[in-house]
């Protein structure tokens, strides 16, 4: 690309506007020193754009730097730019070719000062999560039903008043205790070791510590290494609740339990009440339902069981065999009449049979019987003789007669 004319007169020599810019913008980007910058500046003429981007100017005592966060780098933005901030951006020098002039573009913000506390922070933090200091095994139980509370923050302010409102609606029986501490400024978190050193000799059933939110530097004091420790040492159970729901101190990882907010910490201590009422219902009221069931059943068992022991008893054991007893009567009864009623039928048989074969029958009939004196039976003429005497034996009567004559045929 040729900068400058050679020749004068020589206009085909000359560049475009756009030529030029995009050369100065390439030397921008071949500068490495360019692209890797943190500028330290006051905030000014800052404009959140529609479409998500931040528009605004950093600036000292003589100079100003126009720059801009697009809307994807943004999300790293954790508080919101106002004018007359001291901030330290992070980004690179480049040009905007349309409108030919340069410009930082911004891949972070940090206020100024902040940045070496979040150093700081996370240094502490990743020493602590080393030493163990944040494990879960090291958490104790927070009680369910606690009975007092202990509170270690300012004795003015939000912070003990939404503790208090939320567990006196929660449970009017619940005794809130507090140990007034500083939660900002240089030493405050000495005064904050003690309240959890008083409490640990107390019968509270857990401690709260916190305040409002704030910035890093508001917040410092919960970031304290002593702290931590104090925290782990003690024997009762400790509840964070420092800052807003999106602050996290040391502090909170120390503590056996984080709550979002001050709020959320009694929520989470104090249990609600009206719902333990509701509970002791639900288990009266199951507990009574599961006896009627079991009541019904023994009940069914019983009379089971009085079946069972009425059949094996030795009264109706012996009313059984009566019963029995009264049955193989009737039956003998009547195989006896049965037999009887066969034998009489047998006998009338035998009777006529009998009669057939009885003399006295066929002497009715008009027959006689004949035997000689002795009583012998006389069948044929031949054991006759003249002048024998025989005995004749008729229905009415018997006859001794003389054999006048024999006659054979």
């Amino acid at each position: 690309m040729i900068l400058a004319n050679q020749a004068e007169g020589n206009e085909g020599q000359a560049c475009t506007v756009s030529q030029i810019n995009l050369y100065i913008k390439n030397m921008f980007l071949r500068d490495y020193a360019l692209q890797r910058l943190f500028v330290k500046g006051e905030v000014s003429n800052c404009k959140y754009h529609s479409s998500g981007h931040i528009y605004f100017t950093i600036k000292d005592k003589t100079s100003q730097l126009s720059c801009v966060m697009f809307a994807s780098y943004r999300k790293n933005l954790d508080f919101r730019l106002q004018e007359g901030q001291s901030v330290i951006v992070q980004g690179n020098i480049s040009v905007y070719e349309r409108d030919g002039k340069y410009q930082m573009y911004a891949v972070g913000i940090t206020q100024e000062g902040a940045g070496k506390l979040y150093e700081e922070y996370e240094k502490l933090k990743k020493r602590l999560l080393a030493e163990g200091l944040f494990d879960d095994s090291r958490k104790k139980q927070i009680p369910k039903y606690a009975k007092k509370i202990g509170v270690v923050t300012a004795q003015t302010g939000a912070v003990i008043q939404d503790i208090c409102n939320v567990s006196h609606r929660r449970n009017p029986y619940v005794q809130i205790l507090l140990y007034p501490a500083r939660v900002q400024g240089e030493g405050a978190h000495q005064t904050i070791i003690r309240g959890l050193q008083y409490f640990d000799t107390t019968d509270v059933d857990t401690v709260i510590i916190g305040r409002g939110g704030g910035s890093i530097e508001d917040l410092w004091e919960f970031n304290q290494e002593s702290l931590a420790y104090a925290i782990a040492e003690t024997r009762k159970p400790v509840i964070s609740a420092v800052g807003h729901e999106t602050d996290t101190t040391i502090a909170d990882f120390a503590a056996d339990l984080r709550a979002p907010t001050p709020s959320a910490a009694a929520e989470l201590a104090v249990f609600s009440w009206r719902e333990f009422e509701m509970g002791l219902k639900e288990f009266r009221y199951s507990l009574n339902w599961q006896m009627e069931n079991i009541l019904q059943l023994k009940k069914m068992e019983l009379k089971q069981y009085e079946t069972i022991l009425g059949h094996a008893s030795p009264k109706d054991m012996l009313a059984q065999k009566r019963m029995e007893l009264g049955e193989f009567a009737d039956q003998l009864q009547y195989i006896m009449e049965q037999k009887v009623l066969s034998a009489k039928h047998q006998m009338e048989l035998y009777i006529e049979e009998l009669k057939g074969l009885s003399p006295l029958h066929k002497l009715q009939g008009g027959y006689s019987y004949i035997s000689d004196l002795e009583g012998n039976n006389i069948r044929s003429v031949q054991k006759l003789k003249k002048g024998q005497h025989v005995r004749l034996a008729m229905a009415d009567g018997k006859a001794v007669a003389e054999v006048k004559e024999i006659l054979k045929e």
